[in-house]
């Protein structure tokens, strides 16, 4: 299993990070990693998603929705074509703290060929994270 966490502190109350992470409709408009959500957010419901990792190519796949928790946690999972190949899972939490909250990111790879992921391609991943907690936080405390 390959994984990757990221956090970032932001300055506006979790219902309104919320808000901004749950509408998926808006995101081309400010988030540069997670460009495309199509399909419903709720539980069991199938999405189609684009991420856009800096400096490698972009990549849609269609996750189910594992996870929805008001203002606590979004999660969804995928996997390339067969189950145990190549599964890929992204979780979203929020967590309150003083003056805001915290958004935390964790993407985890796992399957038969999750080892040969490149360093490159999760360093690219981990960039990703990173870019869209910074516009997270721009785009909830704006």
């Amino acid at each position: 299993m390959r994984t990757i966490e990221t956090g970032t502190d932001i300055a506006a109350p979790r219902w309104r990070v919320w808000q901004v992470l749950t509408d998926v409709d808006r995101y081309p408009a400010w988030n540069p990693f997670v460009t495309l959500v199509d399909g419903a957010l709720r539980e069991g419901g199938k999405l189609r998603v684009r991420v856009e990792p800096p400096g490698r190519r972009a990549v849609t796949f269609e996750p189910t929705v594992m996870a929805l928790a008001q203002e606590r946690e979004l999660r969804w999972r995928g996997q390339l074509r067969v189950p145990g190949l190549l599964d890929g899972g992204h979780v979203f939490r929020l967590e309150e703290r003083a003056g805001g909250c915290r958004f935390r990111q964790t993407v985890r790879f796992s399957g038969v060929l999750a080892p040969l992921l490149g360093a490159g391609l999760l360093e690219a991943t981990r960039r990703g994270c990173e870019a869209m907690g910074a516009a997270l936080e721009a785009r909830a405390e704006g």
